[in-house]
């Protein structure tokens, strides 16, 4: 298969990566706000708009996090709208396998899917808060390690109702279920499946039922790792190597020179981190509340409670759980020696994200070195502006991308599985 790079945007709808201040951002739970989106996309060419998803606004220790947006609407309905607002886009909705059940969430997938023409597509994701939980019957979390038992058998479910026409039981502690398909097979057959794969558990998830995968190695050298060990797992699962597309997820900053996107980068970096976000941050690691310390003065004066957060109730990964107290000690020796304030320290001691910086033909020599080299088949874009960082993109970018021949100069299909090249 020649090089071809494939690009969708993830409009996850909350977090910091927004510069949720900026005058110019759309209004993100606005119909005519993810109707222009995906218009653009499509006159992009690009593959896929994927939309986030939450079951409830999002808390740190146990309080709504405020710094989010609280709109934040039910994706397989906003994407039906799109459905008939564009014609070649794919649609892929954030759907989780924590709360959700395997044969209404297939029922659902389905429909979108044949309503689209066969654009739809399922990122497979699952959960481990509590607070999510509590909006459902049975409530509590899944184990980490549970959570993506359930994933397997609850995907396994839903691709079973996809491609058999009569009853399908399932009988474990985890997956329950006896149901008839009842929605026709869409142009591409079933819905694509996208799975976020960096964790041990994600990357077998994926490496058994993905279709295209996500994941967090952007950087050359770690792209090319990740990229061996997916298409080794796919080996053991008897799946040829080019069955999964590999989308990394990409923050891009375009600018008139190295030096004026090197400048905006950073500016964008400050704002997304702002004051009161270092606040919330440092909150996760001391377990408990600290909005009365200013957060242009020095770093709390009160010590950490006691023993690990519960992961029920934080933000932070499972891995920054463990050891807290001797991080705080390294970040308290460092704000001392360089008189940082907490704003000051959270800045340095957030790590920074690989991005994608430069000037357009700059980003696209760079994309075309990945491609070319099967480090990824293309990159799944997280805009900080919304329009402007997009328009940016499909205005610049794409043209440059056109002009190195690994981009698409027209759609050759109908269906998000033709867009992706898989068979």
């Amino acid at each position: 298969m020649s090089a071809r790079l494939h690009l969708g945007v993830f409009y996850t709808g909350v977090g910091p990566q927004y510069l949720w201040d900026d005058p110019s951002n759309a209004d993100h739970t606005a119909i005519e706000t993810y109707v222009s989106v995906a218009r653009t996309l499509e006159r992009g060419l690009f593959d896929a708009f994927f939309l986030g998803e939450g079951l409830r606004v999002r808390e740190n220790r146990g309080r709504v996090h405020a710094l989010d947006v609280a709109g934040r609407p039910d994706a397989i309905t906003q994407l039906s709208a799109l459905a008939a607002a564009t014609s070649r886009i794919g649609l892929v909705a954030t759907q989780n396998t924590t709360y959700n059940f395997p044969a209404d969430l297939a029922r659902r997938l389905s429909t979108l899917d044949y309503l689209s023409g066969g654009r739809a597509g399922w990122n497979i994701v699952t959960t481990d808060n509590a607070w999510t939980g509590a909006n459902f019957r049975r409530g509590g979390w899944l184990d980490h390690e549970r959570r993506y038992e359930r994933a397997e058998q609850f995907v396994e479910a839903a691709l079973a109702l996809w491609s058999e026409t009569g009853p399908v039981a399932r009988h474990t502690d985890l997956v329950e279920l006896r149901a008839t398909p009842t929605v026709p097979a869409s142009p591409q057959g079933r819905p694509v499946l996208f799975q976020a794969g960096d964790s041990a558990g994600g990357r077998e998830l994926a490496a058994r039922y993905a279709d295209v995968v996500f994941s967090a190695n952007t950087a050359y050298d770690k792209a090319v790792a990740y990229a061996e060990d997916l298409r080794a797992r796919l080996a053991r699962h008897g799946r040829p190597a080019d069955a999964v597309r590999i989308l990394p997820g990409a923050t891009v900053v375009l600018g008139d020179t190295p030096a004026d996107a090197a400048e905006r980068a950073e500016d964008i970096r400050r704002r997304q981190i702002s004051p009161q976000r270092a606040v919330a941050f440092l909150e996760q690691y001391w377990g408990q509340d600290l909005s009365a310390y200013d957060p242009h003065g020095p770093l709390p004066d009160v010590e950490p409670s006691e023993g690990e957060l519960d992961p029920s109730r934080g933000t932070i990964s499972i891995a920054d759980r463990t050891g807290k107290l001797d991080r705080i000690r390294q970040w308290r020796e460092l704000a001392e020696a360089k008189k940082l304030s907490i704003h000051q320290l959270v800045l340095e001691v957030q790590p920074r994200q690989h991005g994608f910086v430069g000037t357009p033909g700059q980003v696209a020599d760079e994309w075309a070195r990945y491609v070319r080299t099967r480090a990824v088949d293309g990159f799944n874009i997280s805009p900080h502006l919304v329009p402007a960082a997009l328009d940016d993109i499909v205005d610049r970018l794409v043209p440059e991308l056109q002009d190195r021949g690994v981009y698409r100069t027209e759609y050759e299909g109908t269906t998000l599985r033709e867009h992706l090249d898989l068979v």
